[in-house]
C-alpha cells in the first residue's frame, strides 16, 4: 500500500484529511479497525476494490464511493491481479496525517517493509504505531491485547518509535 498526501489538516482547517493510494494486486489492508468519531471514506479511481463494513465484503468500481461511518469496523483489500488507485479520505481530520507521517517514516526507516506489516518485527512496530494513535484506530480487544503485548516486547527489546 503506497499513498500520496494529498489535502492536509491545515489546509482544510481540520475538516479532513485525504490520500490518494495505490494498492499493488493481491494486497491486503489493514486488520478490520473503526474510527470512532471519523468518517472513513473510499473512492475508487481505478481498478476494483473491495471494502468490508461491519464483517460485509462488496466491490467498487471506479466512480464509486463508500463510506465508514464512525464506529463500524471495516478494512479494504485488492483481491484483483491489476492495481487499484483511490481517494481515501478522514473527516474530520484529528490525528490521521501524523499517523500516515509516522508509517512513511517507518518505511523510509526500513522498519516496515510494507503496510500492513509483515513479520514480527514489522508487527512489533505497527503495534506500538496502532498504540501511539488510539483515538484514531479502535481495534477490537483482542487486537489491543496483542498489540499492547507486541508493543512491550519492543519496548524491552529497545525498539523506538520516532518522536511525533
Amino acid at each position: 500500500m503506497q499513498w500520496e498526501i494529498t489535502r492536509t489538516a491545515e489546509e482544510t482547517d481540520g475538516a479532513l484529511f485525504e490520500v490518494m493510494t495505490r494498492l499493488a494486486p493481491r494486497t491486503d489492508g489493514p486488520a478490520p479497525h473503526a474510527h470512532a468519531t471519523a468518517e472513513d471514506s473510499f473512492e475508487v479511481v481505478e481498478g476494483r476494490l473491495d471494502v468490508q463494513l461491519d464483517g460485509v465484503w462488496r466491490t467498487y468500481g471506479p466512480g464509486e464511493r463508500v463510506a465508514a461511518a464512525p464506529g463500524v469496523l471495516h478494512t479494504l483489500r485488492n483481491a484483483t491481479d491489476a492495481d487499484v488507485r483511490l481517494i481515501n479520505r478522514h473527516r474530520p481530520a484529528q490525528r490521521f496525517e501524523g499517523l500516515f507521517r509516522d508509517l512513511e517514516s517507518l518505511i523510509r526507516q526500513g522498519k516496515l517493509e510494507s503496510f500492513p506489516p509483515k513479520g514480527p518485527r514489522a508487527a512489533i512496530y505497527g503495534s506500538m504505531l496502532f498504540r501511539r494513535y488510539p483515538d484514531e484506530i479502535r481495534t477490537s480487544a483482542a487486537q489491543r491485547l496483542v498489540f499492547r503485548v507486541m508493543a512491550g516486547i519492543g519496548r524491552v527489546l529497545g525498539m523506538r518509535l520516532d518522536p511525533s
